[in-house]
């Protein structure tokens, strides 16, 4: 499946002070697209706002520098190849995703950051030009605001993937590989090819039609992916020994008592070998607010997802 890169808007506003500086900014862009293509990254970067209108720096606007017999011409022709493929995000996207940009709210350091949340959505490659030093980390912390179902705000704070050298795409390198090997398009590309990704989780039937409805550019297909694939990946660690995700990117909790007293027949789900589980444990999806209710086996090595959906009832949540 593709990975695709998003311009990072924001390290455009900052031009350099002299074209000395821009050049290097170019050439740093030019090289770390380069390195994240060799590693399979799709070559075309979408952007937010037309690229080539870039200020560069005082009187040397992109224009200029991409006519500028200072700049190794191969380096030129290359940008040249990108540029005429770049889609404006606005004209490309999916609507559901552009939908889920309308109800959201991204911001990096207090700033409206449209693109990287772009990024977000898409779980593509954040790029940037080298104008600042906020641009020199290789994550990037974004802060999401959305509606939820019954129209409360949510607040979330969210790591984006980002490169502005080289040395973050090498960085990068595994994830940019094991993205590209499990990208899926949507829930039901998901469920499709489940035995193939993730092959030590068993399915209930129930979970089929939940996934399924997970439509592309839903704000919930991106944690309900990364978070199947923790547990996949806890999986093939789990050889020996009571059932334990300490150290896993997932945050994970049983229901209290009282809750399961109350509502543990709506966390009973019957299984493929027909026996009925109560799925008290679940992964907290908090950006989507959204649940994926377990069963580890008694055998190390296999978990059961009994529920992916929306935050099931509990005593201090009742609706």
């Amino acid at each position: 499946m593709d990975l695709e890169m998003v311009l990072n808007e924001l390290s455009l506003r900052t031009p350099a002070p002299d074209i000395q500086t821009a050049r290097q900014w170019m050439s740093d862009l030019i090289s770390t697209v380069r390195t994240a293509t060799a590693h399979g990254v799709k070559k075309v970067i979408r952007t937010q706002i037309d690229f080539q209108s870039t200020l560069l720096a005082p009187d040397y606007p992109l224009v200029r520098w991409r006519n500028d017999g200072e700049v190794d011409r191969e380096t030129r022709l290359f940008f040249k190849t990108l540029i005429t493929k770049a889609p404006l995000l606005t004209d490309v996207v999916d609507p559901e995703i552009e939908n889920r940009v309308d109800l959201s709210d991204f911001k990096h350091q207090g700033v409206q950051a449209s693109g990287l949340g772009h990024a977000l959505l898409l779980n593509a490659l954040a790029l940037s030009l080298r104008s600042q030093e906020q641009w020199y980390l290789s994550r990037l912390e974004l802060e999401v605001t959305r509606l939820d179902e019954n129209e409360n705000f949510i607040d979330e704070l969210v790591e984006i993937i980002h490169a502005s050298c080289s040395n973050h795409v090498l960085e990068h390198a595994d994830w940019i590989k094991n993205t590209i090997r499990t990208k899926v398009n949507d829930g039901l590309d998901l469920w499709n090819r489940k035995d193939e990704l993730l092959p030590s989780l068993e399915f209930c039937e129930s979970v089929a039609k939940q996934l399924k409805s997970i439509r592309a550019g839903n704000l919930e297909l991106q944690p309900v992916v990364k978070a199947l694939f923790e547990l996949e990946n806890y999986c093939k660690n789990w050889n020996a020994g009571t059932f334990s995700l300490e150290g896993y990117l997932i945050e994970v909790s049983r229901e209290s008592q009282p809750t399961l007293n109350k509502y543990g027949k709506q966390r009973t789900f019957r299984c493929l070998d027909g026996k009925e589980r109560l799925f008290d444990w679940h992964v907290k999806l908090r950006l989507c607010n959204w649940r994926i209710h377990f069963f580890p086996d008694v055998l190390p090595g296999k978990i059961i997802i009994g529920y992916v959906g929306r935050h099931l009832p509990t005593v201090s949540a009742p609706t």
